[in-house]
């Protein structure tokens, strides 16, 4: 089939990380799997268009909202993957909310990457229940093999021995929601304590003035430093040498960088969020903290407990290994996609 896939795809985000991945898993069972973001085709005549011009005969759209809702009306079959946004923070907007529940009516199948995402759109939208799928992400790490961890922290301005460092990695786009100031002043303490622990945070500059004001903030915090985003087998290769990544969101679909982080047998120290606490068991797979000072104590312990670290990264990275294949979710997807085979229309 001719396929056309929406979705964000800024680059070095998760959600581009993901389409490209699901693109890959069609396109290897001989789709052809047209790759558009949804800022590129905003309007209904512009889908239509594109659609026609390329012949097109099904399509995937990554977010119920910001991808589904173009993809309404045209006449052929598609299927939706939920996106965090959705979820945590479309689905309280009622118009918003109306749309996806519209969305979903046409949709042939939606993918939720969790069972509490998946209980929660069934929840709000009865009507589609039968047509929710569960499908973790399927995560593959390639680390850059000439990566260099010293130009690295060099490039961050940290100018000490790489020997005696704790590198906290935190991976997300700046933007409230992934709310990377959340551990700054605690964090920042810290350091002043003891010098040799730093949070280093990596990520694209998604929000303009929300970027300006983390910029600035970071900026006057002793042992806090900023970076924009990496190519993934860098970024891939930063997680690997650092001592544990974090994650502060707000709210979090499923993030890559926790998985990733497992995979690579690095510690993860996760906001206690629904989403994260999915994924992140406590004191398991890794460690839970519900406010600033849970997780410098938490922090405090990693780094004093060698047995605490070695035991959490066995754990995830079996986690990883059992729950998140590539291989698993590339049938999946390989599978659902042929229930769009012929037109939604009789």
């Amino acid at each position: 089939m001719r396929l056309l896939f929406l979705a964000v795809l800024r680059r070095h985000t998760g959600n581009a990380v993901t389409a490209e991945r699901v693109r890959e898993h069609l396109e290897a069972a001989g789709h052809i799997c047209l790759l558009k973001d949804t800022s590129d085709l905003e309007s209904s005549s512009e889908i239509a268009h594109f659609i026609k011009a390329e012949k097109l005969e099904a399509a995937l759209a990554l977010h119920l909202y910001r991808g589904g809702r173009l993809l309404q009306g045209h006449g052929i079959p598609f299927g939706i993957i939920f996106g965090g946004t959705d979820l945590n923070e479309d689905i309280n907007q009622r118009e918003k909310n109306q749309v996806m529940g519209k969305v979903l009516e046409e949709a042939r199948f939606a993918v939720a990457f969790t069972e509490s995402m998946k209980e929660m759109a069934q929840m709000q939208w009865p009507h589609a229940r039968d047509k929710i799928y569960v499908q973790s992400q399927g995560i593959v790490t390639v680390p850059n093999a000439a990566f260099n961890w010293n130009t690295f922290l060099h490039c961050s301005g940290i100018n000490q021995s790489a020997d005696n460092l704790h590198i906290f990695l935190l991976v997300c786009g700046l933007r409230q929601v992934k709310d990377p100031l959340y551990l700054v002043d605690a964090f920042s303490e810290w350091h002043q304590e003891e010098p040799n622990v730093y949070m280093v945070i990596v990520g694209p500059e998604v929000d303009p003035v929300f970027t300006r004001e983390v910029k600035a903030k970071v900026k006057r915090t002793p042992g806090v430093r900023l970076l924009r985003e990496m190519p993934q087998e860098d970024l891939h290769a930063a997680l690997k040498n650092c001592f544990a990544v974090l994650n502060s969101s707000v709210s979090e679909g499923m993030s890559a960088a926790i998985l990733e982080a497992m995979d690579l047998e690095v510690p993860v120290l996760a906001r206690n969020i629904p989403g994260n606490a999915a994924v992140v068991k406590h004191e398991v797979t890794g460690l839970l903290f519900s406010d600033p000072q849970e997780f410098v104590q938490l922090a405090k312990r990693l780094v004093s407990d060698p047995a605490l670290e070695k035991e959490i990264v066995a754990n995830g990275k079996e986690y990883v290994r059992m729950y998140h294949s590539w291989q698993v979710e590339r049938d999946t997807y390989q599978n659902l996609i042929c229930t769009l085979e012929g037109s939604t229309e009789e």
